[in-house]
């Protein structure tokens, strides 16, 4: 089955107002002079900017998206965001689960599990994420950690429509290290496999992959037969570099 690569810049916590805005206009500016790609682009800015950046992504076909989300719809939950003021600010997905997240905030894939839910009930597409540390790679449990993981964060209802799949191999992020082509190949392949018993449609759930992406390396990862487009850290604060990989998928 052909399945659309979805190419997503996750801005994280970089660039000011004015930074963010020249970067979007930028990316449409480019990607557009490029002519026909053959992916969805999607960017996902810090939460301040998330307005100035739709602004600057109107009537364009690039995709907006939200880094996170808490699992409540209001409340008392200071210097968070709701999903259904994402949804209001013009976001089509959400990040849930970044290994940034359950690293430094603790974040487990029961949480994982409860935000996902909420991002679908709210009629976005959640991005869910998974990956393994080095010394789980090095231990030899990489594909027992990523599969624990997916099986604990894809809540009841996951679908090709609603959900993307991230491998991102925790060691390999922001590192410049990336994994071969075939550790790349192993876990994808894996992914495929367990989202068969637990995601409907699973054979056409997107799995990205993430952790060091660039133009040098973009073409032969998005090769390879289950990854279906990247999650971008690094690279996509470039614009050249970022619509670099967004060509690759062609």
């Amino acid at each position: 089955m052909a399945i659309q690569p979805l190419i997503a810049g996750n801005w994280k916590m970089n660039g000011l107002r004015a930074d963010a805005i020249a970067l979007a206009s930028g990316i449409v500016d480019t990607y557009e002079d490029g002519g026909e790609t053959a992916c969805d682009v999607l960017v996902c800015p810090p939460f301040l900017h998330l307005q100035a950046v739709s602004g600057a992504l109107e009537g364009s076909a690039v995709l907006l998206g939200g880094q996170d989300c808490h699992d409540a719809e209001s409340g008392a939950h200071t210097g968070d965001v709701s999903v259904a003021m994402l949804r209001d600010a013009g976001c089509r997905h959400c990040i849930v689960g970044h290994s940034e997240r359950r690293a430094d905030h603790g974040e487990d894939d029961a949480l994982v599990r409860v935000k996902a839910t909420v991002v679908h009930r709210e009629g976005l597409i959640a991005i869910i994420c998974v990956g393994e540390t080095l010394t789980q790679r090095d231990a030899g449990t990489t594909l027992k950690i990523v599969e624990t993981q997916l099986r604990g964060s894809l809540p009841a209802g996951t679908s090709a429509e609603n959900t993307v799949i991230a491998y991102e191999p925790v060691w390999a992020i922001g590192t410049g290290r990336t994994p071969t082509l075939e550790q790349v190949s192993e876990v994808h392949d894996h992914i495929r496999s367990v989202l068969s018993g637990i995601a409907a449609k699973s054979e056409a759930v997107r799995i990205l992959y993430g952790g060091s992406v660039n133009p040098g390396n973009a073409r032969d990862i998005l090769a390879l037969a289950n990854v279906n487009g990247g999650l971008v850290g690094g690279a996509s604060l470039k614009i050249d570099d970022f619509c670099a990989i967004v060509r690759s998928c062609a």
